[in-house]
């Protein structure tokens, strides 16, 4: 999708900044390691920051070189130095720090939330925070403690600034209670609540902060207009709403009991289909076909629904049929069952639809059925949205409820909120095996 949008900059009369970056045909983006800004999965980079840095160095025509940091202030000195060209980062760099650099455009806002174990009481004013409380240095969540809770004002406050981990493992030192509390962003909060399942937001600060990329302060505003031009036409073409829905779209939600339930499954039921799983998942990739499973019937060999589907992949006997297993309730040939009858759903989903819009559709159509899949991109395209564009899609399934709506299509009344939500599960149920896989 972010095809489209490449070549489209005007380089007719690129300046200091830009020219030498063209030339040099590179651009160097600064960012760190991060589930939100870059990791590798699958021995792959991956990663919201990730995709836009390559996104970016893809519109300007150039190689991007991807330079990842345990340390903000490594990044920041390197950026000084003119080491790297951009930092492209999900840290929440202090006002004073910001005010040292040259700003991109804003296209993130969150907000800063305290954060403590589920079993500690929650705040109504910053001022209850007690106990041993973490942050990193130089932050803004510092420059909030720093403006509101001076260090000498409450003695059962011992707050500190730290250099020595990241903000994921602050939340992880929360959940296993070495500290009382950290104030981390809330993007960042929805993904890690899904992987430490005992931490929870006890105060939000409504504290609105806006995410940007920084450039050297003496530079000209070549990049500056190139970057400009990059995000606007990100926002424009649908494009930054998918990368907003793949990597942040599916977290909102929090069920504490289904995800401890799910990390207790990973341990207990998943070791003995995990083998199957890895057998039979082709060209997707193990964790997928056991998330899709787990949302189906909770890894349980046995499982029955009243509407007659069965066995570990829920699968009808119709279905059954077509893809020629015997027994539904034998775990191995349901594996292999669902995974063929996925695949077929997948291959079945417009060619021109990229991942993972198409694997999104695919899922929605296990769940749905392939028709009512298709009622919805009809409907979604009447709209006016891109029916290509699970973002979009997903706004109008819902409607397949609604009489005014499915008396017009050609499958009839379907529960499109229902699949929905079962496609938003198997993305976190997927995203959960995929960290847990490679710790």
């Amino acid at each position: 999708m972010l095809g489209a949008i490449y070549g489209c900059y005007d380089f007719a009369k690129p300046s200091n900044e830009l020219k030498r970056i063209l030339q040099e045909d590179k651009i160097v983006i600064a960012t760190e390691y991060g589930a939100n800004s870059y990791y590798l999965q699958n021995d792959q980079p991956s990663g919201f920051e990730y995709e836009l840095a390559q996104g970016f160095a893809d519109f300007i025509g150039v190689k991007l070189e991807i330079k990842p940091y345990y340390s903000d202030a490594n990044m920041l000195k390197d950026l000084q130095h003119q080491r790297v060209d951009v930092i492209a980062s999900q840290f929440a760099f202090s006002a004073e720090t910001l005010t040292q650099f040259k700003l991109g455009p804003a296209y993130q806002y969150y907000t800063h939330q305290v954060v403590v174990h589920r079993n500690a009481r929650s705040l109504s004013e910053l001022d209850q925070l007690s106990g041993k409380v973490y942050v990193q240095r130089n932050s803004q969540q510092a420059a909030i403690l720093q403006a509101q809770l001076p260090e000498t004002d409450n003695d059962a406050l011992n707050w500190q600034q730290v250099d020595q981990y990241d903000d994921e493992e602050l939340l992880l030192m929360v959940a296993e209670q070495k500290i009382d509390a950290t104030i981390a962003n809330s993007a960042l909060v929805n993904v890690m609540r899904r992987r430490y399942p005992t931490i929870k937001m006890g105060l939000d600060l409504n504290f609105s902060a806006a995410q940007q990329w920084l450039l050297h302060p003496h530079q000209d505003d070549s990049l500056l207009g190139a970057l400009l031009e990059y995000f606007g036409q990100l926002q424009q073409s649908g494009e930054f709403s998918r990368l907003i829905d793949k990597y942040f779209g599916h977290i909102r939600e929090f069920d504490y009991v289904d995800t401890r339930a799910f990390l207790a499954a990973i341990e207990e039921q998943l070791p003995t289909y995990q083998p199957w799983f890895e057998e039979y998942s082709g060209e997707f990739n193990w964790q997928l076909l056991a998330a899709t499973s787990y949302q189906e019937s909770h890894w349980k060999r046995n499982a029955r629904s009243p509407t007659g589907v069965r066995g570990l992949m829920m699968l009808t006997l119709t279905t059954a049929k077509e893809v020629g297993i015997q027994s539904r309730l034998d775990p191995e040939q349901s594996i292999r069952g669902g995974a063929t009858y996925l695949r077929s759903l997948y291959n079945r989903i417009p060619a021109r639809i990229n991942d993972p819009d198409k694997l999104y559709f695919a899922l929605a159509a296990y769940n749905l059925g392939l028709g009512h899949v298709e009622d919805a991109r009809i409907l979604t395209q009447r709209k006016g949205f891109d029916p290509d564009l699970w973002v979009d899609v997903k706004q109008h399934l819902p409607l397949l409820k609604q009489k005014q709506h499915y008396q017009k299509t050609k499958y009839g009344f379907a529960r499109g909120d229902v699949a929905v939500k079962y496609v938003e599960n198997i993305r976190r149920y997927h995203d959960s095996l995929m960290y847990i896989s490679q710790q």
